[in-house]
């Protein structure tokens, strides 16, 4: 007589259980604190499709951007987890290229799932905090952003009424009104269409290294007193003691592009800063230089590099660096202690990480727009 075969909802319980009745023994004490409970993120309206339609068009068009040379794509790859540029060789970079004449000092930050930021975020987006309070707000400051898209609002309404397909898009969406805020409105829903789908730790279906590593997550690694909530971040500032990426002051058109931001922010003394002030260029309080809003960990495995400079590229290196107390050049700023993790805890912890993740990477079909038009001047010249 053969054995039933096991239930694997009821094995993963008593596996889950057991882990729990175990927990006192593993010596792991909650971090202090009463902090959101990690969850799945919970159900949206989904967005009209026709508009995602054309927020998707959108986000794939060059003439988005003041000079027709760089879309949103471009530094938000869906092939990259919709995050960081590849250089000439295909390899993820570090730091983005961003508009033609400049180069940027940051790690494009991923859109995998930024449709939940504000609802689990009370500060300003980006690394630094600096941008608008809503996904519609930081739509615009993008593209509107000198290094960024570099467009005025008035040049998008202008190319977006001189293609067909924009002014039938419009049509369909808005009854005709073809605007540079119906744009952003449409980029704004097809961006919300961009979240996970089916990870492990949604599911339920943690395996037995990654539940040990939620418990960890949870108590003794302390990960959850930034991480937390179903977005897994608290969207505010830290200072983790990042290394700094010293091409940001190496490369001339880097460092350029950083001394324009923050003296365009009013930081006091931009000329001899030789660091990423981070939350500083906000708050303008010293305590928050090197500050920088905690980044969600859903969709990491498609994400590297990690850290707001893009200085770390693994998930192993990023529980090492925690498990080391962060970074050490600033040690009386940065607010991590170095952990009790012996190698199998942290390699746990990155199973955990890596169940946050979907089994496919969330993606986007690029949208081909054909070259119809040649921007001169910054207006469209249609061909006869």
């Amino acid at each position: 007589m053969t054995s039933p075969k096991p239930n694997s909802r009821i094995t993963r319980m008593a596996v889950s259980a057991l882990l729990l009745a175990v927990l006192p023994a593993l010596g792991t004490t909650a971090p202090a604190g009463n902090f959101p409970t990690i969850g799945p993120l919970p159900e949206k309206e989904a967005p009209n499709p026709n508009l995602v339609k054309m927020g998707q068009r959108l986000f794939f068009d060059v003439r988005v951007s003041g000079d027709g040379a760089i879309s949103c794509a471009t530094c938000h790859d869906p092939r990259q987890g919709f995050t960081r540029q590849t250089d000439k060789e295909g390899q993820p970079m570090a730091l983005s290229d961003a508009y033609p004449g400049t180069r940027h000092f940051r790690n494009a930050p991923t859109l995998l799932n930024v449709a939940y930021k504000e609802d689990f975020a009370d500060t300003g987006w980006g690394w630094d905090g600096h941008m608008g309070a809503n996904l519609n707000d930081v739509v615009r400051d993008q593209i509107t952003e000198t290094m960024m898209m570099n467009t005025d609002m008035r040049m998008m309404h202008e190319r977006m009424k001189q293609d067909p397909v924009y002014v039938q898009m419009c049509q369909e969406n808005f009854n005709g009104e073809c605007s540079s805020g119906r744009g952003r409105k449409a980029l704004d829903a097809f961006m919300r269409t961009l979240t996970s789908s089916n990870t492990p730790f949604d599911t339920g279906m943690l395996s037995g290294e990654a539940q040990l590593g939620r418990i960890l997550f949870e108590g003794k690694a302390g990960c959850i007193a930034c991480h937390n909530g179903p977005y897994f971040s608290d969207g505010r500032p830290h200072n983790t003691g990042v290394p700094e990426n010293l091409e940001i002051f190496r490369d001339p058109l880097r460092h350029i592009a950083y001394r324009a931001v923050i003296t365009n922010h009013g930081v006091p003394k931009a000329d001899i800063w030789r660091r990423d002030v981070g939350y500083f260029l906000v708050s303008k309080d010293y305590k928050d230089v090197g500050s920088f809003i905690t980044p969600t960990l859903r969709e990491t495995v498609y994400t590297a590099p990690y850290m707001h400079n893009g200085v770390l590229q693994t998930l192993e290196e990023v529980v090492e660096f925690y498990a080391a107390g962060g970074g050490h050049d600033d040690p009386l700023a940065t607010e991590l202690a170095p952990l009790d993790l012996n190698g199998s805890e942290q390699a746990q912890l990155v199973a955990f990480l890596r169940s946050l993740s979907s089994p496919t990477a969330p993606t986007a079909e690029k949208v081909s727009i054909p070259l119809e038009y040649e921007i001169i001047d910054n207006w469209l010249e249609v061909p006869n």
